[in-house]
């Protein structure tokens, strides 16, 4: 192949980025212009029904005031009804790799930026800019930087030691300079914008970045897993050849090699509050009054963007470890095998029942497949217990019951009211506890208190417990119980106690 054949193919390949591709197209600045206004520069994710939303009344406006938009190719719009849908569009952009749709921490869908859309979002940003190309901040920062990288690259310590000294030499002389009382030179307002110009157009595309190393772990992911379900090696060379690719994985990528570094400069926090402070310093200056609001906020996030970039991208590779963890637990080639299988039949029989009709045919498909015609199968066998002829019964003994007698049913039966209210009215004793302990031992038993409690309910001594006692009881068997229970005052001239059934006892005798 000749030069211009390989350029040719090396522009193609460019040209065939998704980045380029969302640029070139007719509708680009309808979908840019969606892109900016969706995803503020604060604003990272966008959960899909509201996204689904904004686009379809983002598009809508743009097309009534006359701009071209995005026809979807997935949604059939009537007459009345020219409007792409929302939800369409988004399918479609996230097929051209310009939107990412995955799950929030609550399990939400939600939408994110790719790489590809950032950079495009970055480029047209920086080309909408009114800044010259050529300018003092930006040929000083590449002079400085070369200066920096030079310093770190000599391997020759006098040379090294030189550096030092001159460095040092220079800001003795300032500081001796500052300390005699000369005034401190600052630059002017054009200069100052010049560099913050040159700061924002660097820290603009720190979002693509960062995004761009998420995609490759996450496409790392893809693969690793992918490579997985096919293994057919033994376990033991899986697990060694995938803990060691885990342990790597950052240093398998250009983006992952770029990132490690980034990420232990930015691991320091002296570092960062020192950046914040810088940031802080330059908003101060008298140029900062000609920003925006937007601008300033942007600038002022920017330890906000490095940490969230970071993240982020940690966030991708602890599921890409979690992820390897799970397959490396539950992983089963045999399993993983027959589901494949499984999987492709699916596939053959799809398309075999697509090629039968046109694009508005039904097609019956069975969700469960037909029954099984099987005989009658016998479900229970032959048990010679089943036949056997119960036990005779046999006849009671008459003797294993003792003869109860009334008296008997008497000491086992409930209280005596009548005793019990007799001793009451006609007991020659102060309280209701020494007419009940005046009373035969028969007379006592522990059911005889519920009787008492029943006669004595209403007597204000009783009702309210101002005197509780020992009441001592007997059972049938003998045997003596003790129970704490309030008493009541007996009247002098023993009033009756009175029965809510008394008159209807007396009427019928």
């Amino acid at each position: 192949m000749t030069d211009v054949d390989l350029e040719f193919a090396r522009v193609r390949a460019v040209l065939d980025r998704p980045t380029l591709r969302l640029m070139s197209r007719p509708t680009s600045a309808t979908v840019l212009a969606v892109f900016r206004t969706v995803f503020d520069r604060d604003v990272q994710y966008v959960p899909a029904d509201r996204m689904h939303l904004q686009v379809e009344e983002h598009v809508a406006r743009l097309q009534a005031s006359g701009a071209r938009v995005p026809a979807s190719e997935q949604h059939e719009q009537s007459e009345q009804d020219a409007r792409p849908h929302g939800r369409a569009l988004c399918r479609e952009w996230v097929a051209a790799q310009w939107l990412v749709r995955s799950n929030s921490p609550d399990g939400d869908e939600q939408y994110s930026l790719t790489s590809h859309a950032l950079e495009a979002l970055s480029l047209v940003d920086a080309l909408s800019a009114d800044r010259a190309l050529i300018s003092e901040s930006r040929l000083a920062m590449i002079v400085d930087a070369v200066h920096r990288w030079a310093a770190r690259a000599e391997p020759d310590p006098d040379v090294q030691i030189r550096r030092i000294d001159a460095q040092i030499a220079e800001l003795q002389a300032e500081r001796e300079r500052l300390e005699h009382g000369d005034d401190v030179v600052t630059v002017d307002d054009d200069r100052m914008r010049d560099g913050y110009t040159n700061i924002s157009d660097l820290i603009r595309q720190l979002p693509s970045d960062f995004k761009r190393v998420e995609e490759a772990v996450a496409t790392m992911h893809r693969s690793i897993v992918e490579d997985f379900r096919q293994e057919v090696r033994p376990i033991g060379e899986i697990l060694d050849d995938y803990l060691a690719r885990t342990d790597n994985l950052m240093q398998a990528t250009p983006e992952g090699r770029a990132f490690e570094g980034a990420f232990e400069l930015l691991r320091d926090d002296a570092l960062l509050l020192r950046l914040r402070d810088d940031v802080a310093t330059i908003l101060s200056h008298p140029f900062a009054e000609s920003l925006g609001s937007a601008e300033r906020r942007a600038f002022r996030n920017t330890v906000t963007i490095l940490r969230q970039g970071i993240e982020d991208v940690l966030a991708q590779r602890r599921q890409l470890t979690a992820t390897l963890r799970d397959q490396i637990v539950a992983h089963d080639v045999v399993r993983d095998r027959e589901l494949d299988a499984v999987l492709r039949s699916i596939n053959r029989g799809l398309a075999t029942l697509m090629g039968q009709g046109g694009a508005r045919e039904r097609i019956p498909l069975p969700l469960l497949p037909a029954p099984a015609e099987v005989g009658t199968l016998r479900e229970r066998f032959y048990d010679p217990d089943n036949e056997s002829v119960p036990p005779p019964i046999e006849e009671p003994d008459d003797d294993v019951f003792e003869d109860l007698d009334v008296e008997m049913l008497r000491k086992h039966g409930g209280p005596l009211l009548t005793e019990l209210r007799a001793a009451l009215r006609f007991a020659e004793a102060d309280s209701s506890v020494d007419a009940f302990h005046g009373l035969p031992p028969e007379q006592r038993r522990p059911v005889e208190l519920f009787g008492l409690a029943h006669l004595l309910t209403g007597h204000a001594d009783f009702e309210s417990a101002a005197h509780v006692a020992e009441h001592r009881t007997v059972r049938p068997d003998g045997s003596p119980v003790t129970f704490h229970m309030p008493t009541a005052a007996l009247a002098d001239e023993r009033t009756p106690v009175s029965d809510p059934h008394d008159d209807d006892a007396q009427e019928a005798r």
